[in-house]
């Protein structure tokens, strides 16, 4: 099992170039089951959630032909409508696939998503939005099985802004009878990349960016051809980084309207910040101040930089009070931190981190993607060498990490 060792202690400097978004390519991915003609998908980053995807397409009978960063999907023909355990037992989105076999085959049998420890996350909205859409379904054997002779639209308001469910509901209206309004949807950037490409597709989907979507349901809809959206997540993780070590650091790619929350913590924090139309520009040349943050659905501040934010006011000077709203069991990071010598002391859904002047490289565990993330972080900010073991997840969300790292300084090597 892979290791990541780092010696920190190291500012960063440099200009590397953002990925793809993984929470954007994945949703496209599934959408491209809409339609039997191919669908070619760009900016795409190479991970273990996208090779997983694609291997859960595939088993379905879907063409996916892949050439560095760009896909080519064409799902003309099925042989199943189901996504099995075996395939989507690690990886969450696997979700994606209920709606869009659904609206277009009238059947789709999907297994319950595994994933990481972070929270029950519950697929109830999803479920509850399809059957107001007249789907028939039923929970046996742990797998959904869902049938409808075809879908209609249907005005669904969600519990909360789920981003799966309201991505899987628009997806499954985008083929269903008449009109689907769907309120207290979710914001994410990641849930208009998806948007635009159903609209490329030929859906009709009005709202975009606010909570109230308004989807026209077509009977058939075309290929397309999409760029995704740059990885927001990613660039929030190296500014992060930056913000913990020093230097100075050009994200190529970032786009600072999706990052705003994180921006005015990282200005506030001490950082000096130079957003433009297609990159940010971080400059930290003192140790940062600590930040308060809680996390909130977008436009707040990101649960999947929750941990990363922690690590840098583990070196920060004062006391930072950081709140989880998002997922109930997202701490799991502060004891590896504690480890090498921070100060976190936790209260049900509230970390108080105080800051200290250094920490010390240790051995780590990874517990789940943004947690690694946040080792990394403290590893690179620390003295000494820090190993992380478990970076398989890194790999599920970071495309070539221990390269865009080595390219602004650091040192760290991939070991066995």
């Amino acid at each position: 099992m892979d290791k990541l060792e780092i010696c920190g202690g190291r500012p960063l400097h440099g200009k590397i170039n953002i990925s793809g978004a993984k929470n954007a390519a994945l949703p496209a991915l599934f959408a491209c089951l809409l339609t039997e003609e191919p669908c070619h998908l760009t900016n795409v980053p190479q991970l273990r959630d996208i090779h997983s995807a694609l291997a859960v397409l595939r088993a379905m009978g879907v063409h996916c032909e892949t050439n560095d960063g760009s896909l080519k999907i064409q799902a003309a023909k099925l042989h199943t409508h189901e996504a099995p355990y075996t395939l989507v037992k690690t990886m969450r989105a696997s979700i994606l696939a209920l709606g869009p076999l659904l609206a277009r085959f009238g059947q789709a049998i999907v297994s319950l998503p595994g994933g990481f420890a972070i929270g029950a996350r519950p697929v109830n909205a999803h479920i509850e939005g399809l059957t107001r859409m007249g789907a028939t379904i039923e929970v046996k054997d742990g797998n959904i099985v869902a049938n409808a002779e075809r879908l209609r639209g249907a005005h669904l308001v969600l519990p909360m802004p789920t981003v799966t469910g309201t991505e899987n509901l628009m997806m499954a209206a985008a083929l269903a009878d008449g009109e689907t309004i769907i309120e207290n949807a979710a914001r994410e950037p990641e849930i208009t990349d998806l948007a635009i490409f159903l609209n490329s597709m030929g859906a009709n989907i009005t709202g975009l960016n606010s909570n109230l979507l308004r989807i026209r349901g077509t009977k058939k809809l075309s290929g397309a051809s999409h760029t995704v959206v740059s990885d927001r997540i990613e660039a929030g993780t190296y500014l992060c980084a930056t913000a913990a070590c020093g230097g100075d650091v050009e994200l190529v790619g970032a786009n600072a309207e999706h990052l705003q929350n994180l921006l005015n913590k990282l200005e506030t924090a001490g950082a000096t910040l130079a957003p433009s139309s297609n990159n940010i520009r971080i400059v930290m040349s003192s140790r940062p101040q600590a930040t308060d943050a809680e996390t909130a659905p977008y436009p707040g501040f990101p649960t999947d930089l929750q941990a990363q934010w922690m690590a840098v006011n583990s070196v920060a000077d004062g006391t930072a009070i950081i709140v989880e709203n998002v997922f109930e069991n997202r701490f799991m990071h502060a004891p590896e931190l504690t480890r090498m010598g921070a100060n976190i002391e936790l209260k049900r859904n509230t970390a108080i981190v105080r800051g200290v002047d250094i920490l010390k490289g240790a051995p780590l565990m990874a517990t789940d993607l943004r947690a690694s993330a946040s080792l990394v972080i403290a590893g690179l900010a620390a003295q000494d060498t820090t190993l992380i073991d478990r970076v398989y997840h890194l790999d599920r969300g970071y495309e070539r990490m221990e390269h865009k790292l080595s390219v602004l300084g650091a040192k760290t090597r991939r070991c066995g």
